[in-house]
């Protein structure tokens, strides 16, 4: 399957909790750039994730060799 770059997005996930009843948190981090974004709240990160989705913005395009 060829995956156009304009249309995907990859990033490694982590999420936690500091204790049992605590909101958990999230990180994401973007494997090609390494950029990392941090998030309070699942809701936070849905939001992110919403935003990269519907407004059309599209990943910076890795060179093919």
């Amino acid at each position: 399957m060829s995956k156009n770059l304009q249309h995907y997005h990859a990033y490694l996930l982590r999420l936690w909790r500091e204790e049992d009843g605590m909101p958990w948190r999230a990180t994401l981090q973007n494997p090609h750039t390494g950029e990392q974004e941090g998030f309070a709240s699942v809701e936070q990160l849905i939001d992110f994730i919403r935003s990269k989705t519907e407004a059309g913005e599209d990943p910076p395009r890795k060179a093919v060799h």
